[in-house]
């Protein structure tokens, strides 16, 4: 499923964390990770460059016995280019199952979801992006770092709109249940906002119809592997209700559509799905649309 990887690193300590937590990935068939550090004359000045590329080399060697421990097959890769555009170029042109970026730390990491490097990797990407939330270690007074929830077969949340993005977005979930996913959560936020003023007398045809399509997904998933496969169909606000499930259910993984109706339509645009991903316990999974 996800054989070929490419690993953003800025070589921070919040890719170190990101790093640590790749080998969840192997759950799903990765075996090939690239390391990909990229570098722009604006950053480091021509002058500085080969020096700095030394430099990085022997810090990306060091990421790379941590990802060959874990058994991957690693190259690593510095390239003097836009990290905005490059890391699509490269996941498409070599055709890269998966793109692994993180939430926190320094340059790109730091702005994933919010700006800068990460959000137009984001934007533009034609492959998935996964996510990987990283915080600091509890009680620890120096400052280290960890990525959160790791376990990438344990509990996955599919939150859909039933757009045609959510539905591509669900085939990559069957494949998550066929590859030996413990369980599986469907769930459909009606948004209060769209129904409130003039639809609330129709919210119970709403929920008929909802829990109809989404008790045909939990029939396709249980066909497909041994997970256990809950619905949930909530009334709300989509991303109060997303956040909190997350935070009380122990959600390990996030699968979500990068273009919808509803909250998925705004994910790069407006707020609800940024905030889910960026604030998100658990790591999340973005599914570009194929157009």
């Amino acid at each position: 499923m996800f054989s070929r990887v490419i690993v953003a690193t800025d070589l921070s300590p919040a890719s170190y964390a990101v790093v640590n937590c790749v080998g969840g990935l192997k759950a799903y068939g990765a075996k090939e990770c690239l390391l990909l550090q990229c570098l722009s004359l604006q950053e480091v000045g021509s002058v500085a460059l080969s020096y700095t590329t030394a430099f990085l080399e022997n810090s990306l060697n060091e990421q790379k016995e941590v990802l060959e421990k874990q058994g991957f097959a690693v190259e690593t890769r510095i390239v003097p280019r836009l990290a905005t555009r490059e890391i699509n170029r490269v996941a498409e042109k070599e055709d890269y199952s998966l793109i692994v970026i993180g939430s926190q730390g320094h340059s790109m990491v730091r702005e994933a979801l919010l700006g800068g490097v990460a959000s137009a990797v984001l934007n533009q990407a034609r492959k998935p992006v996964l996510v990987i939330r990283v915080e600091p270690v509890p009680g620890d007074a120096n400052g280290c770092l960890r990525a959160a929830r790791c376990d990438f077969s344990g509990h996955i949340l599919y939150p859909t709109d039933f757009s045609e993005n959510a539905d591509l977005a669900f085939t990559y979930v069957e494949k998550l249940a066929a590859e030996g996913a413990r369980h599986v959560t469907l769930l459909h936020v009606q948004d209060k906002t769209r129904i409130e003023s003039y639809l609330k007398h129709r919210l119970e045809e709403f929920n008929e119809i909802d829990r109809g399509r989404l008790g045909k997904m939990r029939e396709t998933l249980e066909k497909k592997g041994n997970a256990e496969v809950d619905v949930e169909l909530k009334y709300g606000i989509p991303f109060v209700e997303i956040s909190q499930f997350i935070k009380e259910h122990d959600v390990n993984l996030v699968v979500m559509g990068t273009q919808g109706r509803g909250f998925v339509a705004e994910l790069f645009l407006g707020s609800v799905s940024h905030n889910i991903a960026r604030h998100s316990e658990a790591a999340v999974l973005l599914i570009p649309n194929k157009s």
